[in-house]
């Protein structure tokens, strides 16, 4: 196997919106790997409060500053996004005990569709442990600030999306 450094890693998720959490997991990866690729998960099947577009220009803002990520848009299975991109890693964030169970059959079931594919899992600063994108949406939709969570155009974002909702 080649040295990790040498290598590309396939950051997925949602990212709606993209947490200061996600991008403390893209920092860690972009330490141990050559590139991280950002993989904003297109689900029409999934309601989200931004649109695959609007969720990828806010990573793509997030990462800006770290030179060897960059952020892509993908649907459908994951590992064939994967293997049409020739990468083998998949870094997914682990913030507490109960998300190891859901992330460990996931990364067995990507196993079984793709072999070839490792899965690294990185936990966040403590400081990010205990949030969600789900509660950062809840927090700025019922009006409170997301400042604490999420980068200032990310929250400016969040507020003028429910003030939109609200009129």
């Amino acid at each position: 196997m080649p040295n990790s450094k040498n290598r590309i890693a396939v950051y997925p998720g949602s990212f709606d919106p993209p947490t200061l959490g996600h991008l403390d997991i893209v920092f860690r990866a972009a330490k141990m790997f050559e590139r991280v690729l950002v993989a904003v998960a297109d689900n029409p099947a999934k309601k989200h409060t931004f649109s695959a577009q609007e969720r990828l220009e806010m990573v793509r803002g997030a990462i800006k500053k770290v030179p060897n990520a960059e952020a892509d848009v993908f649907s459908g299975l994951l590992v064939d996004y994967l293997r049409k991109k020739g990468i083998q890693v998949l870094i997914r964030g682990l913030r507490v005990v109960s998300d190891m169970d859901y992330e460990f059959q996931l990364a067995s079931f990507n196993r079984t569709l793709y072999p070839d594919v490792e899965t690294v899992f990185l936990m966040p600063d403590e400081r990010y442990t205990y949030f969600a994108s789900s509660m950062v949406k809840e927090v700025a939709r019922l009006g409170a600030s997301a400042d604490s969570f999420v980068l200032p155009d990310i929250s400016k974002r969040l507020k003028e999306k429910f003030e939109s909702r609200r009129d």
